[in-house]
């Protein structure tokens, strides 16, 4: 709770103005009742026009000082109420940026989606309710209950009987309401998974005619939540006639004991008229509770769920006393004993892996699939930490520099081409946001994107769709390829970046690429062949560990699983020519 409760400090000044402002309103409502018992009983049973007239004034003046209050207080409580929901927006947007790849397998995407739509509206919701009907039911109901017990003291068991009535009441949906609202937001987070899976896979399923599948899962989750829902709201249903019930009750009861009173002359008209109003506002004080008590139970649930990614601290982080690179930095990467394990998983992606890779040469990666390759250049970047062993850069362990001086070295181009809401200039100047028009230019021609942006309309002005989804995918990679490019940095990182290119445009841009990068570090990983021929050092992979290293024509006598692999992929006379 300390997070959330953190939140909230910037807006005490003018929380409370608002609770002066809800105290004002409720000892204007709390003074109207009075004002009409003095009426009633010194002014319409003796027929004095002047003390009506009088008195109605000062109503009319104190209800206009209560309707302002009211007003002002509802328009600061919106204000609090959406500034807190926006500040624990972003500091929630904030945190989740700040984690590595091991928290977002613990948090689901829907789960983190919902955590900062759904559960964020509840604490707003709730927060907004709170300032307009927790600081006044208390008041209201009290002041309500000594001014009741002042105009009449002998009937004053009627007011007990019915908050005795209420407080029950509010217990029992208390007790069945908290326990449905946990499941109600598991729901959300489920819904909100099968949606994305349907809007991401929706080509799949449509390849495969698995609409109807996809549409019974779907309804079966969206079932699951309408029926909690609908046992959320029957309880709130149930609420409110009951609580009507139970006021029209205690005033039958009012007027059926007060007659009696007035009768024997015990008790004024007017002031079991103010005894009423008095036992109304008790009443209506507990509703307001009511309400309250029906929207914390989902609103509990929603903090500790926001509070529960705010707690959560990154396992990858900054040294408290970190390194600075070497001025004369190249780019040199070293893994030293290298294991690396997934959370949760007993066995090894990564087994003793050790290598060199130096400035000034092209690395490539090669192995079948899951072999381990992905995973091992993860760790360059610190999307993940070694399990056991180092990994180096320019001599020094990268768990001893800041992780923005690390990833501002490294220009990363991810197997699966991923591009921004935008525009292609905006996509391609990503890393530096700061590049000039020749430098984006450059780096889209090396990246061979130049011919196809020169096509688009507007040119590198084209507008790009969420998630690329208005380009092609060799289009994506090349997009990609030149953002990294654009950045110059010391270490390029290729993770499969060349999977959607024809073997015509690949060749041309790794020959682009290797005069782009001549003088830095470039790790390739790739499953073609035909890809890393000229590389100057190829790392073979198979299930963790490196099985054989060195220059194509090495490994073609040397390793037997590359051999397998050169194979499967070329021809006789393209083993032969590349010998």
């Amino acid at each position: 709770m300390k997070k959330i409760v953190s939140i909230y400090k910037p807006y005490l000044l003018n929380i409370l103005i608002v609770i002066a402002l809800v105290y004002i309103q409720v000892t204007a409502t709390l003074a109207l009742p009075d004002y009409m018992a003095r009426i009633v009983n010194e002014g319409i049973v003796i027929k004095n026009s002047d003390i009506i007239l009088t008195t109605g004034a000062e109503m009319l003046l104190i209800t206009l000082i209560g309707a302002i209050a009211t007003i002002i207080a509802g328009l600061l409580s919106s204000k609090i109420a959406t500034g807190v929901a926006k500040d624990l927006r972003a500091k929630l947007f904030s945190k989740v940026e700040s984690y590595s790849l091991v928290e977002f397998d613990k948090f689901s995407t829907s789960s983190l989606i919902t955590r900062s739509t759904n559960d964020i509206q509840q604490i707003q919701q709730v927060t907004f309710m709170t300032l307009r009907m927790v600081v006044s039911a208390p008041l209201m109901g009290i002041g309500a209950v000594i001014n009741a017990y002042q105009n009449a003291p002998s009937m004053s068991w009627l007011i007990l009987m019915a908050v005795i009535l209420i407080s029950g009441m509010i217990g029992i949906i208390f007790a069945i309401a908290l326990p449905k609202f946990k499941i109600l937001q598991k729901l959300i987070d489920k819904l909100n998974l099968v949606t994305r899976e349907n809007l991401t896979g929706l080509r799949v399923i449509r390849a495969f005619t698995n609409e109807k599948y996809e549409q019974k899962k779907f309804s079966k989750v969206n079932d699951e939540l309408m029926q909690v829902n609908l046992f959320v709201n029957r309880i709130s249903v149930v609420m409110q006639p009951v609580m009507m019930l139970i006021f029209n009750l205690t005033s039958i009861a009012i007027i059926w004991v007060g007659a009696g009173l007035i009768n024997l002359g015990e008790l004024n008209i007017g002031n079991m008229m103010a005894f009423m109003q008095y036992a109304m506002q008790v009443i209506s004080s507990f509703l307001m509770l009511t309400i309250i008590f029906i929207l914390i139970p989902r609103a509990s649930v929603s903090v500790q769920r926001v509070e529960e990614v705010l707690k959560s601290e990154p396992e990858i982080k900054d040294p408290r006393n970190p390194r600075p690179f070497p001025n004369d930095s190249k780019g040199k990467i070293e893994f030293k004993n290298v294991s690396f394990s997934y959370p949760k998983s007993d066995i090894p992606i990564i087994k003793n892996v050790s290598f060199i890779v130096e400035p000034g040469q092209t690395t490539a990666i090669i192995g079948s699939t899951g072999s381990g390759k992905s995973t091992l250049i993860n760790l360059i970047p610190r999307f993940y930490d070694p399990t056991n062993g180092e990994v180096l850069v320019d001599g020094i362990n990268i768990k001893e520099v800041l992780q923005s001086d690390l990833r501002d070295k490294i220009g990363y181009v991810p197997q699966k081409g991923i591009l921004f809401s935008g525009t292609v200039k905006s996509n391609i100047k990503y890393g530096v946001p700061n590049a000039d028009d020749r430098t984006i230019e450059e780096a889209a021609k090396t990246a061979q994107a130049l011919d196809f942006i020169n096509k688009f309309e507007h040119g590198f002005d084209n507008d790009i769709a969420q998630g690329g989804a208005n380009v092609s995918g060799g289009q994506k990679q090349r997009l990609s390829i030149a953002r990294a490019i654009a950045k110059n940095p010391e270490i390029y990182i290729f993770d499969d970046s060349f999977s959607a290119l024809d073997f015509k445009t690949d060749s041309k841009l790794r020959q682009a690429l290797a005069q782009a990068t001549k003088e830095a570090t470039v790790i390739i990983v790739t499953q073609r062949i035909g890809t890393i021929l000229n590389a100057d050092k190829i790392i073979v992979m198979d299930e963790g560990k490196i099985v054989g290293s060195g220059r194509h024509q090495e490994l073609l006598s040397s390793c037997k699983v590359y051999r397998e692999i050169a194979e499967s992929q070329l021809s006789e006379k393209e083993l032969e020519r590349s010998k």
